[in-house]
């Protein structure tokens, strides 16, 4: 299978008629969903989890958009080759490329002020965004620029007017230096580019940002010699001198850009193809001709989009043209990341900053796994297994190549960011291997999931390991950890169970109940507790902190945290009282509701009382109410955030959408089932949000989901028949969805309270 993965043509050969390109899947991608509001995607099109994601930058606050790209501002300073899709931090956003005319301008100008610089002034009603494809006119010098992208190289189309004076300018300390209003965030530690040939640019930049420590080299080559060009530092002309040996053909510095001029007539069309590599110019020039052979910019584009046609028929549905484009916009969204992070002869630089080989796998980067852990990558290991296996031994090349022994938290281009809290590449790999993802060895992963979890330097594990929790008075966001440890360690547990390793199993079984020492009672919520077993007092569990520093939870407050515990959602129902008191307080944390006096509470989206769909900790919640025998109530809040907080608009996001884990939770829950609990052999059963999906699976299988009766009013689930017998649980065994079958529901406009009954979760 992996082999006719990663052979495309030949895929396409074998597959049968409905699961070609021709299908136009691809169609329904909507790529500006989530450019405006806090979304933070872009719009720029890159191949199914390329290396290159090649889209324009508008934003001069990173932080107000980590993509690059705000629907909201009105010039576009460039295009850059690299982004990351829905993260709360911004990086990235290598090589801009920007067309002039007239004397090249070297600074981007801001969004207030954007005629003293680079920027060029754009409209929605002159752009367009499609998968693989992006396209714009320049209001103030009528160039027209088109972009496409292979895996590894992008590809810009520029219509020029007739000029004396046209020019297409390279910045390399884009997003770096900044400007007056907007300064840079990152530091460049150096840079460098050469003029290779008439038509051939290499160069590198060395940042120190998100992560710490990042190399990345480009090669550019143009579809027609330059009729002259220029290399600025610092904003002097680099010129041949004689006393210091400077080149008007090669530069290094910390704030470079390089112009190739042209004289243009009217509408000619310039080219310029651009790949990039973590290794080498010299890579980075064979990715370039690896990637794009020739100078078609269509084939490209049909290319990637058709590759955009094969991911998108691993799910297909029935529904309303709205419904599809929103499913499918998901699907993409799902499918940018991890992204690719090898050459094209698979070279790549590692954690230790040297030069690795992938054998027998591809690499990866981008793993935000504290948020894609939780239904991002149990899809892949569904549908994507041979790009999830690829993924899982990413991170143990990672872990091998980590001096601290530790598999990563939330690594980005041969870097560790440290961002977020617990070890969740974990469940990541408990959860392919549990659920039969193949290629990697489950002996080096389970070594490398355990000296993970006894790392004693890591965020307080030997206090947690000792204590049984993280005491608060030696570690900040103590609950959130405490919380996400046990979880962590219960996947531990499944894997060591699964491989014979029953002590090992007893001891993180143990661990795994270590949410209960940080449950009071008498408040009926989760509280931070220090090292001497003595309570926070003042406590206030509705406070909210965006600074994780002076925080006990993780973005978040008690009330959604308190709900955290999805290895053992029985043992947390008994500790609130039983199923009648845990519904009724989950009641209570849909209709709370107090003034927004917390800090940073205007960054909090999707809410509906305290339940923040917005952000990760509270994807989960709402199938609490299967565990406790009411999952009408579930169906209600399902559908009312499926509705209200994702569509096919700009502002049809709620909040991040977190590397697609916002984008996945939306798919599972339309489908009917989602995982609550990665790791487990069971999902949960909700609301289905479509009236029929097929999933064609890894294995080959094909799993069918059909809602009878599906409508806006009949969102209760009536009756379930699983391979056309009767199901009354609301959990769903993996082990059936993995065999394929059917799974029908009928539906109707007021709840089956019979349904349902049979809350014991069945492995």
């Amino acid at each position: 299978m992996k082999i006719f993965v990663r052979s495309f043509p030949l895929l396409l050969a074998i597959l049968p008629l409905n699961l070609r390109a021709d299908i136009s899947l691809a169609d329904y991608i909507r790529p500006l969903v989530g450019t405006k509001g806090q979304g933070n995607t872009y719009p720029g099109p890159t191949a199914p989890f390329g290396m290159v994601q090649l889209s324009p930058d508008t934003a001069d606050d990173l932080w107000d958009n980590a993509a690059g790209y705000k629907y909201s501002d009105n010039s576009i300073m460039g295009f850059s080759m690299t982004h990351m899709s829905g993260t709360g931090i911004p990086d990235l956003g290598d090589f801009l490329f920007i067309p002039q005319i007239g004397e090249p301008k070297l600074v981007p100008g801001s969004t207030n002020n954007p005629d003293v610089g680079y920027r060029a002034r754009y409209s929605h009603d002159q752009e367009s965004a499609a998968a693989g494809y992006y396209k714009v006119n320049l209001l103030n010098n009528n160039v027209t620029v088109e972009l496409t992208a292979a895996d590894r190289a992008g590809l810009m189309r520029m219509t020029f007017p007739e000029s004396d004076h046209a020019s297409i300018l390279t910045d390399l300390s884009h997003f770096l230096n900044g400007s007056v209003d907007a300064p840079g965030r990152f530091k460049m530690i150096w840079s460098h580019v050469r003029v290779e040939d008439k038509a051939t640019v290499t160069g590198f930049h060395l940042v120190g940002g998100w992560a710490k420590e990042r190399y990345l080299y480009f090669a550019a080559r143009y579809s027609r010699p330059f009729d002259g060009h220029r290399i600025y530092s610092n904003g002097q002309e680099v010129k041949y001198n004689t006393y210091r040996f400077r080149s008007r053909n090669e530069a290094a510095g910390t704030n470079l850009q390089f112009v190739a001029e042209f004289k243009t007539h009217p509408g000619e069309i310039i080219l310029v193809k651009v790949a990039v590599s973590a290794v080498s110019a010299e890579n980075a020039l064979q990715n370039l001709d690896h990637e794009i052979r020739d100078w078609d910019f269509d084939r490209v584009r049909k290319e990637t989009r058709e590759k955009w046609n094969h991911e998108l028929a691993h799910v297909q549905i029935e529904g309303t043209q709205d419904q599809k484009e929103t499913f499918y916009t998901a699907m993409y969204h799902c499918f940018l990341a991890p992204s690719l992070y090898e050459d094209a002869d698979g070279e790549y630089r590692g954690l230790d900053s040297n030069i690795h080989r992938a054998q027998g796998f591809k690499n990866y980067t981008v793993f935000s796994l504290w948020d894609t852990y939780r239904a991002t990558h149990p899809l892949f290991a569904l549908i994507q297994a041979p790009r999830d296996s690829d993924m899982i031994q990413s991170l143990l090349a990672h872990f091998d190549q980590s001096v601290d022994h530790l598999l990563p938290v939330w690594s980005l281009q041969g870097s560790e960011t440290w961002c977020m809290i617990g070890y969740h590449a974990v469940p990541v790999i408990v959860d392919g291997f549990l659920k039969g993802v193949k290629g990697f060895d489950p002996e080096r992963a389970y070594q490398a999931i355990k000296t993970t979890a006894m790392n004693p330097d890591y965020d307080s594990v030997a206090a947690y390991s000792q204590l049984g929790w993280v005491p608060c008075d030696q570690e900040n966001e103590s609950v959130s950890k405490t919380l996400e440890y046990a979880f962590d360690d219960y996947c531990i547990a499944r894997m060591a169970k699964a491989l014979g390793k029953k002590e090992d199993y007893q001891y993180f079984m143990r661990r795994a109940s270590s949410f209960t020492n940080l449950y009071d009672p008498s408040l009926g919520v989760m509280r931070p507790k220090d090292s001497r077993g003595l309570w926070r007092t003042p406590f206030n569990p509705h406070f909210y902190d965006d600074d994780s520093r002076t925080n006990d939870f993780t973005e978040g407050t008690s009330w959604q945290y308190s709900w955290y515990a999805p290895q053992d959602v029985p043992e947390l129902m008994a500790l609130s009282g039983g199923k009648e008191p845990f519904a009724a307080k989950l009641d209570q944390l849909f209709t709370f509701h107090q003034a927004d006096t917390n800090k940073g509470m205007n960054e909090v989206q999707g809410r509906i009382g305290e339940y923040w769909h917005g952000n990760e900790p509270s994807h989960h919640i709402i199938y609490l109410y299967c565990y406790a025998g009411q999952p009408w109530k579930a169906a209600e809040r399902l559908h009312e955030v499926a509705r209200t907080q994702y569509g096919n608009k700009p502002d049809s996001l709620s909040g991040n959408d977190d590397c697609g884990q916002m984008s996945a939770w939306y798919i599972f829950t339309v489908l009917g089932f989602y995982p609550v609990c990665p790791g487990s052999d069971y999902y949960v059963i909700g609301s289905p949000g479509l009236p029929k999906a097929v999933l064609r699976l890894s294995n080959g299988k094909k799993f069918t989901v059909t809602a009878a009766n599906l409508s806006e009013k009949n969102i209760y689930v009536q009756s379930v028949k699983l391979n056309g017998r009767d199901w009354n649980s609301p959990f769903l065994p993996a082990r059936a969805v993995k065999k394929g079958g059917t799974l029908d529901f009928q539906m109707g406009p007021e709840p089956n309270k019979s349904w349902g009954a049979n809350t014991q979760p069945t492995e």
